[in-house]
């Protein structure tokens, strides 16, 4: 008799998706799409969408996050978003043959990350069904996101906006401790490597943070949440809006 083919246990999804997209569909509806899941472990700093390019696949991080990033003609980035498990990369697969308009790259490690192709995607979104209407409002928050960053990066100090990346960081990690480099910082708030220092420094003497050796932890959430802006809070409401369960 012969054996059916088992795939490995590291491309199987988990059965409970960790990912609140995927979480937030219907049973039936998740039932579905697992056959199309497969799962990809991130590392640290690897590219998954570069622009210019077609999107092949689309993630959904099970923890850890990426930053979607602008990247500039002198080959300088800075984030506009900050993904992790609450959304997806790679929304503009919805239209075939559109290639990605931003960079993505994996600022913190995660062993599961449900990983589909752009086709089962596309073909997920035709349906117009429930991932079709989830996915819409994800879309939504998202550009609300990139908004809020954008005016954030315009008005608001240093200080504040790291402050409001590492909170940001600090919910998706899912831990107090966590890499960060003066250069991984000055790339994604769009600011200079002393600057960085300067700033960091301060956060750490007023007892809000540790930060030594490429490696930052969070001593004092709220007191870090206080020397943010409202564009943290603004941003996190959009995004939790869209998996909140409607009475």
């Amino acid at each position: 008799m012969a054996l059916k083919r088992r795939l490995p246990s590291s491309s199987r999804p988990p059965p409970s998706p960790a990912n609140h997209l995927l979480a937030a569909l219907p049973p039936d509806d998740y039932a579905r799409l697992a056959p199309t899941l497969r799962n990809t472990p991130l590392k640290l700093k690897r590219f998954l969408h570069k622009p210019g390019e077609a999107i092949e696949q689309v993630y959904f991080p099970g923890g850890g996050f990426a930053s979607v990033v602008t990247v500039l003609k002198d080959g300088g980035m800075v984030e506009v978003a900050t993904i992790g498990r609450e959304g997806m990369l790679g929304m503009s697969a919805v239209v075939n043959g559109n290639p990605s308009p931003a960079a993505a790259m994996v600022q913190a490690e995660t062993d599961v990350c449900y990983t589909m192709s752009a086709e089962a995607f596309r073909q997920e979104m035709n349906r117009r069904g429930a991932f079709h209407e989830l996915l819409t409002r994800y879309g939504q928050a998202l550009v609300g996101f990139i908004m809020q960053s954008a005016a954030c990066n315009a008005v608001h100090s240093v200080e504040q906006r790291l402050s409001r990346w590492l909170l940001l960081a600090h919910d998706r990690v899912g831990k107090d401790e966590f890499p960060l480099t003066q250069e991984l910082a000055a790339m994604m708030l769009g600011t200079s490597r002393p600057t960085v220092s300067v700033v960091a420094g301060t956060l750490h003497k007023a007892g809000l943070i540790n930060y030594h050796r490429g490696h930052v932890a969070i001593v004092d959430r709220e007191n870090l949440e206080a020397a943010s802006c409202e564009c943290y809070r603004t941003a996190t409401d959009l995004l939790r809006a869209v998996t909140r369960r409607r009475a």
